[in-house]
Formats: structure tokens, sequence, C-alpha cells
């Protein structure tokens, strides 16, 4: 079985290819994209694969697009962080959705409901109807993350989260308490996933909370250097392009 993973954060590549080996033995890959700019051109360059994981938020937006870009003939199993999204996506026959974080279960489920289909011939593709779905569901925040620290589970929620942040590549979620926590999402699509009244994206490397600052100082160039609680070693100046909407997020 020749199968593509779409799935840009390279946590989240890894876990799943893992789990994928685990549960179809001797499975082919037929390659790795994580935007669909890149999808695109690799459904022009190759043959139709057996099978899709796909993640609905790529680097460069909703996935869903590239159904009016290319033809997906395959089936597709969808994976992402929004309840919404999922239940879109099973209405219109893709073969069945993974909520983040993926375990083995979730995709043998899956495998399992895929091979049924096929045998007895009852699957069909129907895409085209996810883009009519899509403008149906209003925006969806996240009010939980769910994290993975080996065999252990915590569901953490947003209101319990300080901030967010990137440290060598890998990123993370610091709660009230001080702990942190890696993440499979990158800060991207954390920012997408937050309800902006809350957090503010301060620069690259950071999205804070209101409620974890505890103070500010003027720094050059009229920029601002803000302490957060808990403290962090990390630069957390509000980057100068970002210093406006700052202040107007801060009043708000």
């Amino acid at each position: 079985m020749k199968i593509l993973i779409l799935e840009d954060e390279e946590q989240a590549l890894q876990r799943l290819q893992k789990i994928v080996s685990i549960v179809i033995p001797g499975y082919e890959s037929a390659g790795t994209v994580s935007s669909i700019e890149e999808a695109v051109a690799w459904f022009d360059r190759n043959p139709m694969p057996d099978l899709v994981f796909m993640d609905i938020q790529l680097a460069d937006g909703n996935s869903f697009q590239l159904f009016s870009l290319v033809t997906i003939t395959c089936p597709v199993i969808f994976t992402t962080a929004y309840e919404s999204y999922a239940l879109q996506a099973f209405k219109v026959n893709s073969v069945d959705y993974l909520l983040k974080p993926i375990d083995e279960d979730d995709v043998r489920r899956a495998v399992e409901k895929l091979k049924l289909l096929q045998r007895s011939g009852s699957f069909s593709v129907n895409y085209a109807q996810i883009l009519q779905n899509i403008p149906q569901a209003g925006k969806q925040y996240k009010d939980r993350f769910i994290i993975r620290l080996g065999d252990t589970i915590r569901s953490i929620r947003v209101t319990d989260i300080a901030y967010f942040y990137t440290e060598n590549k890998t990123n993370f979620l610091c709660a009230n308490e001080g702990k942190r926590f890696p993440m499979d999402f990158n800060l991207d699509q954390v920012e997408q996933m937050l309800n902006p009244k809350n957090f503010f994206r301060i620069n690259r490397q950071f999205i804070i909370g209101h409620h974890a600052i505890d103070e500010m100082k003027a720094h050059t160039r009229s920029r601002i250097n803000v302490k957060l609680s808990p403290p962090t070693p990390l630069d957390t100046i509000v980057a100068i392009d970002r210093a406006h909407d700052f202040k107007n997020w801060l009043s708000e």
C-alpha cells in the first residue's frame, strides 16, 4: 500500500509515520508534503497513492483547498485538531478522521474501516462537497490542548496556559503553574487555534496570554519589553511591526 502523508509539523509527522509502520507493516511511503503548494505539485507529478493521511491545517492554508486545485480519487483520512472540521470531513465520505494527538488505536480503526468499505464496494469519493460545507462552520477556538508525554496523556485547558513559545526548533506551552510541555503544533498553527482576544503573537518566538503579563517596560525604537509570569530567560520584546497592534490588544 502506497501512502502519502500531508503534515507540516515534524513531530506529528514522525509520530504518524511510526504508528502507520506498526499498523500497516511493510507499507510503501509515497512521500510527505508540508504545504498546499507542495501537495499540488506532488499530485501533478505522481500517480495516485492508495491512501492519503491529510492534516487539515497546513503551513500555507486549509488543505480542503486542494480539492479545487487537483483531482484526488484515492481514500483520504483527515487529521485535525478541530472537531468541527473533523465532523465535516466525515460527512463528505472521507474514510475517517483522527483528532490530534493521534494514537495507534485511532489509525488501526481507520485502516480497518477502509478495508471494510473496499471489500463491500461501498466506498465512494465525494470530496467536492467539502468546499461547500466549510463556510457553514463559524470560527472555532480550542479550549484545551492534549499533551502526550510518553505513555502519559494530559489535557490542559487554554485558561491554564500562560504562553506558547519555540526554542531550538521545538514548540512548547507553558502552564500558569510554570510547567512546560512540548507540542506537535507550531506557533503559526497555535495562533489560528486561539481566541485573539486572549492571546497575542508578540514576536516570532512567543504567543502570550493577557494573564501572563507581569510588567512592561519601554525598550529601544518604541518597542516594549514584556516580563512574563512564569518567567522565561528568552527574548520577550514585542516586535516593532507588532507594537501598535499589541497596544490596541492591551486596551481591548
